[in-house]
């Protein structure tokens, strides 16, 4: 079986050798700002990854974070079952830059254009700071654009299918942990309420669920309030007793700290990339904390947009896919288990099963 470490794709930019089969960094004509195009694998088919649109210290760092998470995009839809490879793009917007709409117009036709540049082995859809409307923008530049608005003919936003398949997830942990999948009575920490956190919140509050949640937009307490959950501020949230934390965050927030001071029983959140570090893995099993895999987790999006995208799209047949994660989930926890290694270990041998049942290569990381 191949060899591929997702986690440690993220020091691609310190390797003698890039693990991806193409990068393109471009300065957008039009914004001025840095485009990273990471595609990190084709094995499966052609790439498909959102755009992020976020800021960061440097554009190193953004470029950086598309390498990371393209790597990611090739597990997920791996692991999905989808006949997909991994990609992603960044656009880098400079810490205390605040675009207006025709500023943010320009981003999304360059990001159009160095999508389009890869002549289909990549297709972009919306992510972390960007929407379908943006999506309808870079449309007039390329055609390999999943995630328009429904108005104009598109499938509209992944994210109500990605909050599903982490709820499945969710009940699919709790059934593992608790004895049974019903959320009502569980306590659940949610950091971060955007799309899909917000979407998340919203349901297992409708289910009973003991919530304590937060978001770096001291907005988002309009939302704790309206669903009866309890606000904490951000930074505090890993070190609240529950029973599920769920970061639906940006990447990274499982690092070694914060591991060390969680006081829950399983992790799953829609976030990419959740782990710091490789070990982290090995760390949260060490405290007994049961993580489910975020690239299989959070997968009801893509899997949502790959779907959907293709003609005769059976909506009942969407929502099965994507129901499905926890029985994924699930058998990723008895692998795990069985095999004594971490649930990180057993899905990235799930995902590379199917890249190497279908012929799939990966460049070695």
């Amino acid at each position: 079986m191949t060899s591929f470490d997702p986690v440690a794709s993220s020091d691609a930019m310190h390797s003698t050798t890039l693990p991806h089969e193409r990068l393109s960094i471009s300065r957008g004509p039009r914004s001025g700002l840095t485009i990273s195009v990471a595609l990190h694998s084709t094995a499966l088919g052609p790439a498909l990854g959102g755009a992020r649109l976020w800021r960061y210290g440097s554009w190193l760092e953004a470029v950086d974070d598309s390498l990371r998470l393209a790597a990611g995009m090739t597990m997920k839809n791996a692991a999905a079952g989808l006949a997909h490879g991994g990609g992603k793009s960044v656009i880098h917007l400079p810490v205390g830059t605040t675009l207006d709409p025709a500023e943010r117009r320009d981003a999304m036709l360059d990001l159009g254009d160095a999508v389009e540049a890869l002549g289909g082995a990549y297709r972009t859809a919306e992510d972390v700071g960007t929407t379908a409307d943006d999506m309808a923008v870079v449309a007039e530049r390329t055609d390999h654009v999943s995630g328009l608005p429904t108005d104009r003919g598109g499938v509209g936003e992944p994210s109500e299918a990605t909050a599903a398949g982490v709820h499945a997830a969710i009940t699919a942990t709790l059934e593992t942990v608790f004895g049974t999948p019903l959320v009502a009575g569980h306590r659940a920490t949610i950091s971060g309420l955007g799309q899909v956190g917000g979407r998340l919140a919203r349901r297992l509050a409708a289910e009973g669920a003991r919530l304590i949640v937060t978001d770096v937009d001291p907005r988002k307490r309009a939302l704790a309030e309206e669903i009866g959950a309890s606000w904490i501020e951000p930074g505090d949230e890993h070190l609240v007793e529950t029973d599920l934390f769920v970061p639906c965050g940006v990447g990274g927030a499982l690092n070694a700290r914060v591991i060390g001071q969680l006081r829950c029983r399983a992790v799953v959140g829609a976030a990419n990339n959740q782990l710091a570090s490789r070990a982290d893995a090995v760390a949260l099993e060490e405290r007994g904390i049961l993580w489910a895999p975020d690239f299989v987790a959070n997968a009801g999006g893509v899997i949502y947009l790959a779907m959907a995208s293709e003609p005769g799209a059976d909506a009942a047949a969407i929502e099965q896919r994507v129901s499905a994660i926890g029985r994924t989930v699930q058998s990723i926890y008895r692998d795990a288990a069985a095999e004594g290694v971490t649930t990180l270990v057993a899905a990235e041998r799930l995902a590379m099963a199917r890249i190497d049942a279908a012929g799939g290569v990966l460049a070695a990381v």
